[in-house]
């Protein structure tokens, strides 16, 4: 093992942080989906690669930069979400204990789709910054890594002023806390869990589009992304916004730690590490409740 020096520890902590930031966004749809619905939607890796290839094709054919492109992909992936819980989901009976199938039946349809299309090369958006670096203090931060962080600390701040200032947050927030309790004071539970899971496909779309200007990425890594999602909502807390955040930033920290005191191959390991360790020690993981059982 690598003990790194002390410049180098807190310059591996900054990047740990940043992407952490970004796993952090890529993660809080999956967590809120969970929360209200009890959907384990193992196609979140499949939506988060599915925007970024979109966001791809915005930069290659109209010169859209992958966060402006956030403005299209969001909009498209919330319809997209809304539709296929309403037409979908809804119409399945039980969809708490059949959900893990269906999302994962739908994620090798996704896959298979873009395989098709795109072959499996992997590809990346590298606008004009994308090798560019700010010095501070004689650490160096990736423009792109930081503008990841600085666009998914907008979207979860956007996020969290409408689950704590809104109307439709509180009626989630309820949802989350007892559906049928929620349902007797007059939330239209149905009209939430639509609400919530195109809000949760559309933060996949945010996360996907930040994902294509910092990693390489092609339909097959669908799979090594909702791993690492569900790690991170697993340490979490399952349902906890808060929770996810946390989660994402210690495993972001310790993702990069590894690749340097360790080895860089054994850097994604870390995820499924931390994901073994809660189930045994802490199912409910950090900030998780026990769930409530319909019936």
């Amino acid at each position: 093992m690598y003990i790194p020096s002390t410049h180098l520890f807190v310059q591996t902590l900054i990047l740990g942080i940043l992407v952490g930031g970004v796993y952090a966004l890529m993660a809080s749809g999956l967590t809120l989906i969970f929360g209200v619905m009890r959907i384990i939607n193992v196609a979140h890796g499949a939506f988060l690669i599915l925007a970024a290839y979109v966001t791809y094709l915005l930069f290659q054919w109209f010169g859209i930069d992958p966060i402006l492109s956030i403005f299209i992909t969001v909009p498209l992936f919330f319809l997209f979400g809304w539709a296929l819980q309403r037409y979908v989901f809804s119409r399945i009976d039980s969809p708490e204990k059949t959900s893990v199938l269906v999302t994962f039946a739908l994620a090798l349809i996704l896959e298979g789709a873009l395989g098709a299309i795109f072959q499996t090369t992997a590809r990346s958006v590298t606008p004009s910054y994308s090798t560019a670096t700010i010095i501070l203090a004689t650490y160096r931060l990736p423009v792109t890594r930081l503008v990841g962080f600085g666009t998914a600390l907008i979207v979860l701040l956007i996020l969290y002023y409408i689950l704590t200032r809104t109307n439709l947050g509180r009626a989630i927030r309820a949802t989350i806390q007892d559906p049928r309790a929620a349902q007797l004071v007059g939330v239209k539970v149905s009209m939430v869990s639509a609400f919530t899971f195109a809000l949760g496909v559309a933060t996949a779309a945010a996360g996907g589009s930040l994902l294509s200007m910092i990693y390489t990425f092609n339909p097959a890594s669908q799979g090594d992304w909702v791993a690492k999602m569900l790690a991170i909502i697993v340490l979490g807390g399952m349902g906890s916004l808060p929770g996810a955040l946390i989660a994402a930033l210690i495993l972001g920290v310790m993702e990069q730690l590894t690749s340097i005191m360790i080895t860089l191959y054994w850097s994604p390991i870390v995820f499924y590490i931390f994901l073994f360790i809660t189930l045994i020690i802490r199912p409910r993981g950090l900030m998780g409740e026990v769930v409530r059982e319909k019936g």
